[in-house]
């Protein structure tokens, strides 16, 4: 192991509160924008993570003419954009319609990530997970590729990053820096929420850190190192944390209390539409990347649920819990897609988020992608649920230039398969890159000089 001398920020962290180290670990190394990139027309990235296979034929994707015994009992309606329908649940986010594009023809090719683990994977990286190399998610590639114009924040946030699939985030081959940075916090809608380590340590205070940064400023120290990469991480760390330290925006960029009651209310007090503003309060503070992985919490308020994400195996149309007699196992601990818990907080949430971004002019410049790892079967099983099915499923993107109103794609009449403009996770993640001025054809390279192209297998959506 060799050593590398370090200077006075060396021991910043003995003055910082427990959590703000790896708040700035995660910035590392993502300074300098690559050679041959250009300013595209996103500025920013705000990935909507719906985990668990959200049904497309319940939502974006209506089937009316599908078999009366698996046809959704949802009813098609009009939205504000002419000739397209969603689903009724979808009734709020049917009047913003205009500003959407949906893209009905997502689909895998192959079996590998039909699971929740590697599907979520897959939708993060945009890269069918169990190559030989480990693929980095897509803000992490963003975060190394691209500077932030948020300084004292990471350049890839996920809030609250704390279900058991967000731990399906990698860096992969990239450098430490290039790590998710996650908020945490079990419910955001609760008063108290904050996140952890944003804040001097009151038992040692502002002026005695200050006093030992000057007084470490003539001292090198002997730092343990694998090698010089992890030395500047580690370097780059100490300098970002010290600027998250002292700025006076740190904390708050994350405190929902000053937003305006009418705005919260807009959103939805619960836990959903709260993630969903701190996602358009990150963007508007200037971090690059940020992904809002959210579940309703198990809570005194949802008798019988223990996980509501996605995954309706059980029961998919219960007016409550899916925990019913006759249920399977699989989709027990969800709530009726049906149900607020579910469709209800999502149709208030992204239908406010989408009028609020605008409202502010941040659909200008910013990509919104609403997202989930894969779809539902177009046939209801024995337990009156839905089970995963990679053969289609549906997106949405807003913003940054992608125009609004329109449908790209389709599925047949039962909402199984893709019957035009297929595409593929590589290929979101390609309109990421391109979106964002990244050029596909300036490959990443891993530790061993090994080129890793951003999306070999993916060419960006046409029409977006």
């Amino acid at each position: 192991m060799s050593r590398i001398q370090f200077g006075r920020r060396s021991f910043l962290g003995i003055g910082m509160a427990g959590g703000l180290t790896s708040l700035s670990v995660s910035r590392l190394l993502a300074q300098t924008a690559k050679n041959g990139d250009r300013p595209g027309s996103a500025k920013n990235v705000l990935v909507i993570l719906e985990q668990g296979g959200m049904s497309h034929i319940d939502t974006w994707d209506p089937k009316p003419e599908s078999l009366a015994d698996n046809r959704s009992p949802y009813k098609p309606i009009n939205t504000n954009a002419p000739g397209i329908q969603f689903t009724e649940l979808l009734s709020r986010t049917s009047q913003v319609a205009d500003k959407l594009t949906v893209i009905r023809s997502m689909h895998h090719k192959n079996g590998i990530a039909s699971g929740h683990p590697k599907g979520t994977q897959y939708a993060l990286s945009g890269h069918v997970p169990g190559g030989p190399v480990e693929m980095p998610d897509i803000g992490s590639v963003v975060g190394h590729r691209i500077n932030s114009h948020c300084s004292y924040l990471p350049s890839y946030i996920m809030a609250p990053g704390n279900h058991e699939q967000a731990k399906m985030t990698t860096r992969g081959f990239l450098p430490p820096g290039n790590e998710v940075y996650k908020t945490g916090g079990r419910d955001l809608s609760d008063p108290k929420w904050k996140v952890s380590g944003l804040g001097l340590n009151e038992a040692i205070g502002a002026e005695r850190i200050r006093s030992r940064l000057r007084l470490l400023n003539e001292i090198d120290l002997g730092f343990p190192v694998h090698s010089s990469s992890d030395a500047e991480s580690w370097m780059a760390s100490m300098e970002q944390a010290e600027e998250s330290l002292f700025h006076p925006q740190s904390e708050k960029a994350f405190a929902l209390e000053d937003e305006t009651h009418s705005i919260r209310e807009e959103y939805g007090r619960g836990h959903r539409g709260q993630c969903y503003l701190l996602g358009r309060r990150l963007i508007e503070q200037g971090v690059r990347f940020v992904t809002i992985d959210v579940r309703e919490p198990m809570t005194g308020k949802t008798p019988g649920g223990s996980n509501l994400n996605w995954d309706h195996h059980d029961f998919i149309y219960a007016n409550g819990t899916c925990n019913l007699p006759g249920a399977g196992g699989g989709g027990r601990g969800r709530y009726g897609i049906g149900t607020w818990w579910m469709m209800g907080s999502v149709d208030q949430a992204f239908s406010a988020l989408i009028r609020d971004m605008d409202d502010r002019g941040l659909l200008d410049d910013t990509l919104v992608c609403f997202v989930t790892e894969f779809g539902r079967t177009p046939k209801l099983n024995k337990h009156q649920g839905r089970d995963h099915w990679t053969g289609a499923y549906s997106i949405v993107m807003a913003g940054a230039g992608v125009p609004g109103g329109q449908v790209i794609g389709a599925s047949n009449k039962q909402g199984g398969y893709v019957t035009e403009d297929a595409y593929t996770p590589e290929d979101y993640a390609a309109t990421v890159y391109s979106k964002l001025g990244l050029h596909l054809g300036d490959p990443l390279r891993t530790q061993d000089d090994r080129p890793i192209f951003l999306s070999a297998e993916g060419q960006p959506i046409r029409g977006v």
